[in-house]
Formats: C-alpha cells, sequence, structure tokens
C-alpha cells in the first residue's frame, strides 16, 4: 500500500468523529478539512459532499458517510436512527420488520456511546446502553441508555467507537468510513477525478442527494463506481476474495461493461475478485428450508432503478464479518488489493 501510515491515521481519526444516520454535518465538515488539505475543491449540498480534483469527469466514486447509532426522541428514550431516518418508526404500517427488530435488539446492550450536537460535532455526553427492546404499542425499538438523561429529543447519539488491529484484521464499525477513508486518501495519493460522499445510506435515502446532483448537472453517466463494505457470515467466507463486485442487487441490474471493466483490472493486477449477487444465488439453490436471502439494496441499484438508467455504474466492495457491530473487520490484505484497484482505475502510478 502507498503511505500506510498515513492511511492508518486517517482511518482512526475519521472512526473517531461521529456521523450517525441522519445528523452527518459534523462529519462532513471533519472530510471538507481533510480533502481540502490534500488538494481537493469541495462542494456542499444537501446531504450530499462532492470533491473534485483537476479532470473531475475522468473517474467518478461514491462512498456513503452514515453509521448506525441512535437518536433521543423522548425522556431517556433512544431509537435507532436508521429507523427514525427513514421513517419507518411511526404508526403508518411501514415499520420495521420484527425480524429485523429482534435481530438488532441484544447487538448492543453494555455499548459505550456518546452523544453530540450535529452541525457543529460539538460533544454532548457519554452513555451506555442498558436496555433494548420492542415497544409492543409502537411496533418499533426503544433503546434505554444509563447517562444520558439530560438529552433533549432530536439528539443524536453515536456508538464510541476506535480502530483495533489485531492479527492482521482492521475491526471497528466499518461500513463506511473505510471505503470513505480511502477515497480521501487517493487525493493524498493524487486523485483528479470526482468523489462522492452521501448522507442517509443507512436509512435507504442516499441515492436521492446524489441522482439530484447528475440532473442539477444534466450530466448522465455510466461509470458511476460506488464503493462500500460488503458482509460474510465468517472469515473463511470472507478471505475467498479480496475484492467484490456484483452484476445487479436486489433493485436493478449494473452497467456491464463498466463491471467487466473492474473484473479485467482484477485479473490484470492479480486481485482475486468474487460476485455477490452470485454467492447469494448459490445460497439460495443450497438453501433447504426454502427461505431465500435477498440480493441486497445498494446505493446504486437505488440510483439506476429511481432513474431509469440516468445514472448507471457498478460497485467495488471490501469484504468483512461483523457486519453493523463495533467488531466489523476486513484484512490488511483487502485494504492493499482495494487501494490498488483505486489507483489503477484513476492512473495514479
Amino acid at each position: 500500500m502507498r503511505q500506510p501510515e498515513a492511511f492508518i491515521d486517517l482511518l482512526k481519526s475519521l472512526i473517531r468523529q461521529p456521523s450517525v444516520v441522519g445528523a452527518e454535518h459534523s462529519f462532513f465538515r471533519v472530510l471538507q478539512r481533510e480533502l481540502e488539505e490534500r488538494g481537493a475543491k469541495v462542494t456542499w449540498y444537501e446531504g450530499l459532499l462532492v470533491a473534485q480534483g483537476t479532470q473531475p469527469d475522468s473517474v467518478m466514486f461514491s462512498a456513503h458517510i452514515d453509521r448506525h447509532g441512535l437518536i433521543c426522541t423522548g425522556p431517556n428514550e433512544f431509537q435507532y436512527a436508521a429507523f427514525v431516518a427513514g421513517r419507518r418508526s411511526d404508526l403508518l404500517g411501514n415499520s420495521v420488520s420484527e425480524k429485523l427488530m429482534l435481530k438488532i435488539v441484544d447487538r448492543f446492550k453494555g455499548v459505550a456511546v456518546m452523544a453530540y450536537e450535529p452541525w457543529s460535532g460539538a460533544y454532548r455526553g457519554s452513555g451506555v446502553i442498558t436496555n433494548a427492546y420492542v415497544c409492543e404499542f409502537r411496533n418499533n425499538l426503544i433503546f434505554e441508555v444509563d447517562g444520558l438523561e439530560h438529552l433533549v429529543a432530536g439528539t443524536p447519539v453515536a456508538f464510541s467507537d476506535r480502530l483495533t488491529r489485531n492479527n492482521n484484521l482492521l475491526s471497528a464499525q466499518l461500513d463506511n468510513v473505510l471505503t470513505a477513508a480511502h477515497l480521501v486518501h487517493l487525493f493524498g495519493l493524487g486523485f483528479q477525478g470526482t468523489a462522492f460522499f452521501t448522507a442517509e445510506e443507512e436509512s435507504g435515502s442516499s441515492w436521492r442527494y446524489l441522482l439530484e446532483w447528475f440532473r442539477r448537472f444534466n450530466g448522465a453517466t455510466d461509470r458511476l463506481i460506488v464503493v462500500d463494505t460488503s458482509p460474510y457470515p465468517d472469515r473463511e467466507n470472507a478471505d475467498k476474495q479480496k475484492v467484490v463486485l456484483r452484476r445487479r442487487d436486489e433493485n436493478a441490474q449494473f452497467h456491464p461493461q463498466t463491471t467487466e471493466r473492474l473484473q479485467g483490472i482484477c485479473e490484470k493486477l492479480g486481485i482475486s475478485y468474487s460476485f455477490k449477487d452470485e454467492y447469494i444465488q448459490q445460497l439460495n439453490q443450497q438453501a433447504t428450508n426454502g427461505e431465500r436471502q435477498s440480493l441486497g439494496s445498494t446505493e446504486l441499484g437505488r440510483i439506476v432503478a429511481a432513474s431509469n438508467g440516468f445514472v448507471q455504474g457498478t460497485t467495488l466492495q471490501i469484504p468483512t464479518t461483523g457486519y453493523h457491530t463495533m467488531n466489523e473487520s476486513c484484512t490488511w490484505e483487502s485494504c492493499v488489493a482495494f487501494q490498488h484497484l483505486l489507483m489503477s482505475i484513476s492512473g495514479i502510478k
């Protein structure tokens, strides 16, 4: 990897900055500073930060920067921020499925959290999650936190997080600060294209901000590359490839030529890869209980479907385990391969 110490320092710093879905403004401020220090021209839009070099149309990457956390919704009452930001915590029949809530309910008990002011990032206190339960009257997931009784409704609460390195693994709440850090670092290596940093992906809303940018400038594309992490159930499955590609997700088919281009670069560089949609389809064929896994819903798939192909491209992802926890992990080799790919796509020698 080029300048590995600088990348690790950047990743450590970004992980410590809160960026709860729906309350990402303070993180955008941090990104702006880091990007401008590396020579990028930075422009803010609603839900979107755009960083550009001297050849903005040469390559386009996109990474979402929101992470999971809580939002204060009443006196000593907290809800999962993604459900609130996605308008899925009301009484109108579109609330989150019971299966998903039960999957999350025990995941964060005992986790340390910190509250912050969403615009400036100013510290508002710390606490520990003591309990989580499904409210039968509101059909919603409620968290109780010790130490943040003073907060008013609307205050975001981030999971306290830091990067750890152990046995060649990088661990933290990596989705999706990991690939966002890669794009920032890429500017320090001489990147001159465009990088989009989007808000509210975890609530399914980021595509709207990105599509509005393309429509604002009437600029269709079929070369957008959306970068992210990709979850696997264990290290055995995650380590079968250094990077993950897709031909489609649950929402749409991706641009075949752009996908094939990435596949060709992987083969040229000797980087092992797999297609996530093929992996899921194989699991579904082997399933004995008849329960079908979704192909997943990505930022790219949503924008392709919503724009009727006005914006197209493909995805490039880093395989991880421990998805949506404080211990989501990837290998250092995957990070090295991912950077090598970004540099090759961007023409950086």
